[in-house]
């Protein structure tokens, strides 16, 4: 599988218009970059080997294809989909927890896409990572700190005894993460949460199932949403709709808090792309290896979807951090993939 150097990053030097950014942001992302590393480095020491501070357990790294519409209407012609074209594509489907655990515990899934070939792009790719729920738990980047800093979640969603202090919204929002009950991860649909540009309007990005759900759906054993992956991937392709949710209502639909889902009675996802995975053998010790050195982040590919809001920008420098550490600790050459 050809590498070449290649991990630049979309500009941030020019400020979004839709975007406010509040005081002390930059000194609340140093504290979580810092506080990250830390634990990273922490785990390195007890394993020897340094994984994701989020999503570290991968269900497979498998090939597609993604296709752009050839039948658009003009409003959705923009960046990546301005034109019909064809893309090879990586894509990572895992769970969130930073701790790898059995799937049958609540958690978040998900799905990480890397398409390749995107002429323009720093990075000659474009990256679109999402979960399996609308909305974020955490609204910015001085709550990410205490988020970071907590010894235990309920530290975060409570930290003092004072009840203004609470988080209850976000308490209601993990669990509610948590709560999604999947047991195969090509049924599941995902999310962007944060949004990011659609050329010259703000948007999200979603991936939406096509067809029947699969007919594995085993759910016995520690690792059933692998095992129902690859057997599904053996039997045939599955599709995916990549969707876009274009901002209607900025007051609805905030840039700056991804705690709050999009109402789509307000702005419906409109497919713009297939992402067509096919029938494939991924379980691989070589292929798990690819899936593991890859980096993802919102901020690989065109200005005309650079991400934006805070936890985008908490995002930028902590996954740009965390990716160059871990293949550091681990001797693996950091790369984009051709």
């Amino acid at each position: 599988m050809p590498q070449s150097q290649g991990a630049e990053r979309i500009s941030d030097a020019e400020p979004s218009p839709f975007e406010t950014v509040p005081p002390g942001e930059a000194a609340a992302i140093a504290a979580v970059v810092q506080a990250i590393e830390a634990q990273v480095r922490a785990g390195f020491a007890k394993t020897g080997h340094a994984i994701r501070d989020a999503h570290p357990k991968m269900h497979g790294c498998v090939f597609a294809r993604l296709e752009v519409s050839t039948d658009l209407p003009a409003d959705l012609r923009r960046g990546l989909f301005a034109e019909p074209g064809a893309y090879d594509a990586w894509v990572r489907f895992s769970n969130g927890s930073g701790t790898p655990q059995k799937d049958e515990a609540g958690d978040g899934r998900g799905m990480a896409v890397k398409v390749l070939g995107v002429a323009g792009s720093p990075s000659g790719t474009q990256d679109f990572v999402m979960i399996n729920h609308p909305a974020f738990f955490v609204r910015n980047a001085a709550d990410y700190v205490d988020f970071s800093r907590a010894k235990n979640p309920l530290g975060f969603f409570f930290p003092s005894f004072n009840p203004f202090r609470w988080r209850l919204h976000e308490l209601f929002t993990a669990r509610a993460i948590t709560q999604h009950v999947v047991s195969n991860p090509l049924d599941a649909q995902y999310y962007s949460m944060a949004p990011l540009l659609f050329g010259d309007i703000p948007c999200k990005v979603s991936a939406r199932p096509v067809g029947p759900a699969s007919a594995f759906a085993d759910r016995t054993g520690d690792d059933f949403l692998r095992a129902n992956l690859v057997k599904a991937l053996g039997e045939g392709d599955k599709v995916f709709e990549l969707c876009v949710q274009r901002q209607a209502d900025p007051a609805a639909m905030p840039v700056e808090d991804p705690t709050i889902p999009w109402p789509e009675d307000r702005a419906p996802f409109m497919a713009v792309a297939r992402l067509t995975i096919p029938r494939q053998v991924f379980a691989t010790p070589e292929q798990d290896a690819f899936g593991e050195n890859l980096s993802f982040t919102p901020w690989h590919g065109l200005a005309a979807h650079r991400p934006l809001g805070g936890i985008n920008r908490v995002r930028r420098e902590v996954y740009e951090t965390i990716s160059t550490l871990r293949h550091q600790l681990n001797g693996a050459t950091r790369q984009e993939p051709t």
